[in-house]
């Protein structure tokens, strides 16, 4: 089966896994997600996400770098480490926006870097690509 067979379609609902500490960044996030039929499930921190990772088996992953106890970057680096994971998409979305920030998250393994405040559009976007 080629790769193209097996990526779910553009409309297709997608798994979302949200990992924020500002709890009403993550539920206005989350809210509107499902909104637009997608699954999503979330985590306040990054022991919590790693857990809950494995048992929802997210297709993307919207995460804060700036998490307590073991912060988004260290986070990336397991979940890309973790078996059954090695295809989810990881974007930053943080307020961590310096060029330096952007380098380690990408260099930590997040397919993408964006500054908060994030337009919910162009979260929708990187779910349909």
């Amino acid at each position: 089966m080629s790769a193209l067979e097996t990526r779910p379609r553009p409309d297709a609902p997608r798994r979302v896994l949200i990992v924020e500490d500002h709890l009403d960044t993550v539920h206005t996030t989350a809210r509107l997600l499902r909104e637009q039929g997608h699954i999503v499930d979330y985590a306040i921190n990054g022991y919590a996400a790693l857990e809950l990772a494995q048992r929802f088996q997210p297709d993307v992953i919207f995460l804060d770098l700036g998490l307590p106890g073991m912060d988004g970057f260290d986070l990336c680096g397991r979940l890309r480490r973790e078996a059954g994971l090695e295809r989810v998409r990881i974007f930053a979305v943080t307020g961590y926006a310096q060029e330096a920030d952007r380098q380690r998250a990408l260099a930590a393994g997040c397919d993408g870097h964006f500054a908060k405040p994030v337009d919910i559009r162009v979260l929708e976007k990187l779910l349909k690509d």
